[in-house]
C-alpha cells in the first residue's frame, strides 16, 4: 500500500509509476479514517486491514491525477523526529570518525523543516549547504521498549527523506548544533509517499542515492546499515516512547560534500535529485536567500 499526503489529505496510491493516482481516503472509507495524515497513522492497522479487504479498482472511478506540487511529507506533524548519524561505515570514515559500536549519534530535525518531495530550497546566506539522502521511517503504533524481532511490526511504512545540511551552523562552537544546522526551511524533503514494508521483496535492502545537475554524488543500499531500521527502532524504543507518526532519518551513505576533497557545497541554481528503489524521487532546485545582500 501507498499512501500520499494531498494538501493535507490522506491518499491512497494507485498505478504505475509515472501514472499514479490519488483516492482520498476520507471519502473512500466514508469519513471512518482520515482525513489528515496523522489520523490515519493513529489507527493505521485498522486503515491497513480496511485497505486489504477493498477491490481498489472498484474505487478507480474515485481517483484523481496526483500533481506533485500538491504532495506533503507522508508524516507532516510528527509528535517526535529522529535522525541518526554515521550510520554506515564509510559515511563514518569520510566524516573522520569511527563507526559506532553501541549506538549511533542520534539528534533531531525539526518538523517545521519538512516540506514535500518537490521544492525549492533556499541557501542561507554564507552557508555551505550539503546533501545526504536518507531512508526514512514512519512509526505506525505507540510503541516502547520492543525487541529488534517485533520492531518491523511497529513500521507504518517507508519514504525518501533528505537531511539536507548547513556546516556552518552545524559544527560552529563551543558545541555543534546538529538541530538547528539542519532544520532551515525545506531542508527535510520527504517523499513522494509512504510505502508500507510489505510492498518490498526485503525492506532491509534498498537502493538508494542522489545527483546533482545529473552528476551521481551518492549511491549506496541500505542493507549496509550499521544499525539496520529494526535495531534502530528498538534502542531507541529503551529510551522513548515511539508515537504514531513519528519520523526517523537513519542515516546516509557516502559521498557527501563535507568528505570530499576539494569540499563540494550547493550552489544557487543546482537542481539535487534523490531516489529511493521502490518508493520515488525526490527534486529540489537551490535559490538564493531573498534577504542577502
Amino acid at each position: 500500500m501507498r499512501i500520499a499526503n494531498i494538501d493535507n489529505r490522506a491518499a491512497l496510491v494507485i498505478g504505475d509509476e509515472g501514472g499514479e493516482r490519488g483516492i482520498d481516503l476520507a471519502h473512500a472509507s466514508h469519513g471512518r479514517f482520515g482525513p489528515g495524515p496523522q489520523a490515519v497513522y493513529e489507527d493505521f492497522g485498522a486503515v491497513t486491514a480496511w485497505a486489504a479487504e477493498q477491490d481498489l479498482s472498484a474505487l478507480a472511478d474515485d481517483s484523481f491525477a496526483i500533481e506533485r506540487s500538491r504532495l506533503g511529507a507522508p508524516s507532516p506533524t510528527p509528535r517526535q523526529v529522529f535522525a541518526v548519524g554515521l550510520n554506515y561505515h564509510a559515511h563514518a570514515a569520510e566524516s573522520g570518525f569511527d563507526s559506532p559500536t553501541h549506538l549511533p549519534p542520534v539528534f533531531t530535525k525539526y518538523a517545521s523543516s519538512f516540506s514535500g518531495p518537490d521544492t525549492d530550497v533556499v541557501i542561507p546566506a554564507g552557508g555551505n549547504v550539503d546533501w545526504e539522502i536518507e531512508l526514512v521511517v514512519v512509526i505506525g503504533r505507540e510503541t516502547s521498549n520492543i525487541d529488534v524481532a517485533d520492531a518491523w511490526s511497529n513500521v507504518a511504512g517507508l519514504t525518501v527523506g533528505q537531511d539536507i545540511s548547513e556546516r556552518i551552523t552545524q559544527t560552529r562552537g563551543p558545541a555543534p548544533q546538529f538541530g538547528l544546522g539542519k532544520s532551515f526551511a525545506g531542508f527535510s524533503p520527504q517523499g513522494p509517499w509512504l510505502v508500507t514494508p510489505d510492498e518490498f521483496a526485503d525492506p532491509d535492502d534498498l537502493e538508494l542515492g542522489c545527483a546533482i545537475d545529473g552528476e551521481e554524488v551518492q549511491k549506496g543500499r541500505t542493507r549496509d546499515l550499521i544499525f539496520p531500521v529494526s535495531q534502530l527502532i528498538a534502542t531507541l524504543s529503551r529510551n522513548v516512547t515511539l508515537y504514531p507518526g513519528d519520523v526517523i532519518f537513519t542515516g546516509t551513505p557516502a559521498g557527501v560534500g563535507v568528505g570530499r576533497e576539494p569540499q563540494r557545497f550547493l550552489q544557487v541554481g543546482e537542481k539535487l535529485d534523490s531516489w529511493i528503489d521502490g518508493i520515488g524521487q525526490l527534486h529540489q532546485r537551490f535559490v538564493a536567500d531573498p534577504g542577502a545582500k
